[in-house]
């Protein structure tokens, strides 16, 4: 059956002969193929991130997430571990959590009072021995046999990953030194939750991975960046790659900027025709948090997940896919434990930088829609992705580069078998 999917795939996208650097339109709106890349990618061999251990602190403390399109629960039980389990009753499909977060004993699916303790094994079943000696379940019936589909989960910095394939490696495996150093400098420290925004998109998930990944546009579409020198090509930073190219970082650091004024404004950029200025300039107030230099740092962790620091606004992102066409932002915006009273409200003013109305990511919320409606009808047509080459290496010197979009079609293509 796969061999016979992977045909009919093949032939539905039609990729191109060039590698990752042609881009076929119809991958961003196929519903087959957004099937497939629930059971092959999102099932796949990937970790996906589901939350941050801090959101469940104690016994019975429960979200509710999701990998690809399926729904899971995260809950921490009785001896302190993590749990991950698709939020599924094994009776008839319900839903067992319908609420978004919560604290509970064990979880009762409403539809037919199946109960399950907080390892997703099954504890109870309604009527199981029927009513007056009549009905009920088989007498050979076993309640080992049934239980919330568990996933594997694993927790680096804080942070609780699942994946659905038992032969996928370790999660500090999947993420490769390159990748858990970052992570370990943003956040490998004790943190806190200032708050979580959430948005709908008019766009494919795949889309927004590559606006992601896509340092190129970063002060060439993003007007307040460019106007304020907040990120810019002309700065030092690179782009960082695992070894499989899969994940990537692009990074910048303000202080070495010493000719993108007369760089940009030389070149009559949108991002530089205004004549705007800050009436309260301690939106921009910051410290020097890492030593390293950084000031921006975009990390994104294939398939969906996205680590960010911006000056000092940490933020987690992750990118659920909700159809072909369309997809949710979630925001994790994040503190420090020691941060002081300052640097919490500095961190807070920073905030308003991203999220739905951000004046930086505001702009990320409708290029994707502008995107996704002028390619649909033409889904033989291929993007452009040769800013900087054509392959998938590092870039140390320069941000004027697509190879960590190369990168993600390469993890797309490795998982989908196209």
């Amino acid at each position: 059956m796969d061999g016979m999917a992977s045909e009919r795939l093949k032939e539905i996208v039609n990729w191109p002969g060039q590698g990752v650097h042609r881009v076929p339109y119809r991958v961003y709106t196929d519903p087959d193929v957004y099937a497939e890349e629930q059971r092959r990618l999102f099932r796949g061999p990937v970790w996906n991130f589901i939350g941050m251990a801090l959101e469940v602190p104690e016994t019975g403390c429960f979200v509710t997430r999701y990998v690809g399109d399926t729904p899971v629960v995260m809950v921490r039980d009785e001896d302190g571990a993590i749990n991950v389990m698709a939020n599924r009753c094994a009776h008839r499909g319900n839903l067992v959590c319908t609420q978004s977060c919560g604290r509970a004993e064990h979880f009762t699916c409403v539809y037919h009072n199946w109960i399950y303790d907080l390892k997703g094994a099954l504890t109870s079943v309604a009527f199981r021995r029927g009513v007056g000696g009549k009905g009920g379940m088989p007498d050979d019936f076993d309640m080992a046999d049934h239980r919330m589909p568990a996933l594997r989960a694993e927790t680096f910095c804080g942070m609780v990953f699942a994946t659905f394939d038992a032969a996928a490696p370790s999660l500090t495996d999947y993420l490769g030194d390159e990748m858990r150093d970052n992570i370990e400098r943003v956040v490998g420290r004790r943190m806190t939750l200032l708050g979580t925004y959430s948005q709908y998109m008019p766009n494919s998930w795949k889309l927004y991975m590559e606006n992601v990944r896509d340092s190129y546009h970063a002060s060439l579409l993003h007007m307040f960046q460019a106007s304020f020198g907040i990120n810019r090509l002309t700065m030092d930073g690179g782009i960082r790659l695992s070894d499989d190219g899969w994940h990537h970082v692009s990074y910048s650091k303000e202080a070495t900027d010493k000719d993108g004024e007369a760089t940009y404004s030389g070149k009559k950029l949108r991002a530089m025709d205004h004549g705007f200025a800050l009436a309260d300039p301690s939106l921009i107030d910051r410290w020097p948090e890492f030593g390293c230099g950084t000031t921006l740092a975009i990390q994104s962790v294939f398939p969906n997940f996205i680590v960010q620091q911006i000056y000092n606004s940490i933020a987690l992102r992750l990118c659920v896919p909700r159809g072909p066409e369309e997809c949710e932002l979630m925001w994790w915006v994040l503190g420090a434990e020691d941060d002081t009273p300052e640097q919490h409200e500095i961190r807070i003013r920073q905030s308003n930088m991203i999220g739905p109305g951000g004046l930086i990511s505001m702009e990320d919320g409708v290029v994707g829609g502008w995107v996704q409606r002028a390619t649909r009808r033409d889904g033989d047509a291929t993007t452009i992705l040769e800013m900087g080459g054509r392959d998938v290496a590092p870039s140390q010197g320069s941000r004027a580069t697509e190879t960590s979009i190369r990168g993600f079609w390469t993890g797309w293509r490795a998982t989908m078998g196209v």
